[in-house]
């Protein structure tokens, strides 16, 4: 890569650990342009994996206080993202040559769908806790659909992972709490638990470009930390019409290749 790549890879880092605080789809932001850069797909997600875990820390670390009180929940609910994330990024590593790269420009266009109807899922979200608000408990306890729930994303981020955030902040918000915040917040930790694991399995694979690896981490470790301190002044609209734009032409450039 060239010194003008390596700064993109830094840049799309730091707005992907923002993007990933805020709604949940940064892998949008960095996978597409690793790959324009001529990174295989497999290497591109092992990377982005690896170097997506500092952004992950650091934005559950943001949201720490609309947690407080609900901790035992949000542990036992990572441990569950946790066993999908092992599973998903298993299937990574021992699925045949090839089967990721014919895989993911379906996943592409899937993430970039959750992207675009993000909008709608966070107003229902709204209605949702409007009408269940009571003034007093907003939260429920651990169901097994919602246990379930959380497994099944977890094996998708494991595997892949883009606009994971979404699904999971939906699910959080019907099942579990009326809080958008605090829903929030547990889907940071979530989504960052199958991310680590899923980084582990990579790394035991030996699937990590690291200079990559290393610039995503810089970028994310601070872009989480903006995210949960200012990220929510990022125009909303803008921010997402670029995400579905860049999913959607890695989409394309994938098929074409």
């Amino acid at each position: 890569m060239s010194p003008l790549e390596l700064l993109g890879v830094l840049l799309a880092g730091l707005a992907a650990g923002t993007v990933n605080t805020i709604v949940g789809a940064g892998t949008l932001v960095t996978f597409p342009l690793l790959v324009a850069f001529g990174v295989p797909p497999l290497t591109a997600n092992a990377s982005n994996t690896v170097g997506l875990v500092p952004g992950a820390v650091t934005g559950a670390w943001g949201y720490r206080r609309e947690l407080t009180g609900h901790w035992g929940q949000v542990v036992r609910m990572a441990l569950l993202s946790a066993v999908g994330g092992i599973a998903g990024s298993l299937l990574v590593v021992a699925a045949p040559p090839g089967t990721f790269t014919a895989v993911v420009p379906w996943l592409l266009v899937v993430a970039a769908v959750l992207a675009a109807i993000q909008p709608r899922v966070a107003r229902a979200l709204r209605r949702h806790a409007e009408h269940e608000a009571d003034g007093s408990n907003t939260t429920a306890p651990l169901s097994v659909g919602l246990a379930l729930g959380i497994m099944a994303t977890g094996v998708y981020g494991g595997y892949f992972g883009a606009a994971q955030g979404v699904v999971l902040i939906s699910m959080l918000g019907i099942a579990w709490s009326t809080d958008l915040q605090r829903a929030n917040g547990a889907k940071n930790v979530l989504a960052g638990t199958a991310n680590v694991v899923g980084a582990m399995v990579f790394i035991v694979g030996g699937l990590v470009d690291w200079k990559i690896a290393g610039l995503v981490a810089v970028g994310s470790a601070l872009g989480g930390l903006l995210g949960a301190r200012v990220g929510r002044r990022i125009p909303a609209p803008v921010l997402r019409a670029v995400i579905v734009v860049a999913a959607l032409t890695a989409a394309i450039a994938l098929w074409m290749g």
